[in-house]
């Protein structure tokens, strides 16, 4: 049973260990050596949130997301991968952090067991939309490469076109392109796909279920469990 879960990534070394070593080994078997999401400091920060996809007997490690809160001590890898191209980044990150706070849905990867399933695009921004309305945030911030720009906009999110090329940079090398996205709001769902905004209600209301979920090699079963422990003890 594939089964995905959420926790602070300082309640979980081990799993924040595994999430690393999977990461690093799919950017390496594209070339990619340097990426500022795969930076190792948010294994200690208890704003970072871990979403772990893993086999719930076995504990293999499938794949998996964070979001990252904004805070004095950890800027958002958005702002350290564009910013020297379009320091206007940082004015949006402020501005929303000034609001009530922000946060970037970074590090998502899946492994080539479950490549074509849909777990690396669909359903991890799907379970950032939903963890975004537990957090003391007010936007959530997405670098897309082109094969999850469509499904960022699925989940609502909008791509920044006052960034870059309307949105678009050269990173993280420069024959590839990524796309700069927010979701402004995350309890206005107005831009989400209708189907997207009932699974992500519907989770939000209950993070405990058991969907039958669809990918381009056909259905499997998917658990979630999206509550986070401890998110509320001081820090």
């Amino acid at each position: 049973m594939i089964h995905i879960r959420t926790f602070r990534a300082p309640d979980d070394p081990e799993a924040c260990s595994k999430f690393i070593v999977g990461h690093k080994r799919l950017l390496e078997l594209y070339g990619i050596t340097q990426i500022t999401s795969n930076k190792q400091d948010w294994v200690e920060d208890p704003k970072t949130m871990v979403i772990l996809v893993e086999d719930k007997e076995t504990k293999f490690i499938y794949g998996g997301a964070r979001i990252q809160i904004k805070t004095d001590q950890y800027e958002l890898p958005i702002a350290s991968a564009i910013g020297k191209y379009d320091p206007k980044i940082y004015d949006m990150i402020n501005a929303d952090e000034e609001r009530g706070g922000t946060c970037e849905l970074c590090g998502l990867w899946n492994s080539r067991e479950v490549a074509g399933m849909g777990i690396g695009s669909h359903v991890l921004a799907r379970v950032g939309s939903v963890l975004a309305a537990k957090l003391p945030i007010v936007s959530l911030f997405v670098l897309c490469a082109p094969v999850t720009v469509r499904m960022g906009k699925r989940v609502g999110c909008v791509i920044e076109t006052s960034l870059g090329n309307n949105g678009l940079f050269y990173y993280p090398k420069d024959d590839l392109v990524a796309t700069a996205m927010r979701l402004r709001n995350p309890f206005d769902l107005s831009n989400a796909d209708d189907s997207e905004r009932e699974k992500i209600l519907s989770l939000r209301d209950n993070p405990h279920q058991l969907f039958e979920e669809r990918g381009p090699k056909g259905m499997y079963q998917l658990e979630y469990n999206l509550d986070i422990p401890n998110l509320h003890d001081p820090v």
